[in-house]
């Protein structure tokens, strides 16, 4: 089965870099404490990376 990335912003994006701003929005995140689920690719991970201390990563099966 397709592994799935379960994603929780932990901290607020309040006074951070733009880029970090423009990439918890592009990951579908609206608020803080709230939740998305992706599908686990490198694309993926690499946002996941540049906010990494932000938020908070589980896998989950599908």
């Amino acid at each position: 089965m397709a592994k799935k990335l379960k994603i929780t912003q932990r901290r607020s994006a309040i006074e951070r870099q733009e880029a970090q701003k423009r990439t918890i929005r592009a990951l579908g995140i609206r608020r803080l404490h709230g939740t998305v689920t992706h599908d686990d690719t490198p694309q993926i991970r690499g946002m996941i990376f540049v906010v990494k201390h932000l938020v908070e990563v589980e896998e989950v099966e599908s």
